[in-house]
């Protein structure tokens, strides 16, 4: 599989298992809604949230893609992250939230709801995707 086939595989499912290395060295999952937009990874979190802790010790992710069936094709994406704060993380909320559902039926609102819940944007950039071989 290349980069290009798996972010193809994101714009039509969203659903993932993001995994980032707590500072003992332990996995951490949370699920997510992530999108792929201009050759990245992007996922909507709260700054508060122990993902983006996490993070912004040791900036690599790995997302694994499922299909809301469950069952099928799936795509596993590794690669480095960049956490984009508020206010410069606005336009890519909006982007991010077009992506995943569509058009919002009020834009002002939807803006003044990430700014409380204080979110950022994950953006991770794919340098290994798979899977590579199947078994």
């Amino acid at each position: 599989m290349d980069t290009d086939t798996a972010l193809q595989f994101l714009r039509d499912n969203h659903h993932a298992v993001l995994a980032t290395r707590r500072s003992n060295g332990e996995v951490q999952q949370s699920p997510v809604l992530a999108v792929a937009h201009e050759g990245r990874v992007l996922i909507s979190t709260r700054e508060t949230a122990m993902k983006v802790r996490h993070l912004r010790r040791d900036p690599r992710a790995w997302l694994c893609a499922i299909p809301d069936s469950f069952f099928g094709t799936w795509v596993q994406i590794a690669g480095p992250v960049q956490i984009i704060s508020l206010p410069e993380a606005m336009d890519l909320l909006v982007e991010y939230y077009r992506l995943a559902n569509g058009e919002h039926e009020d834009w002002d609102d939807y803006r003044a709801a990430m700014a409380k819940e204080q979110r950022c944007i994950v953006a991770i950039t794919p340098e290994q995707v798979g899977p590579t071989i199947s078994g």
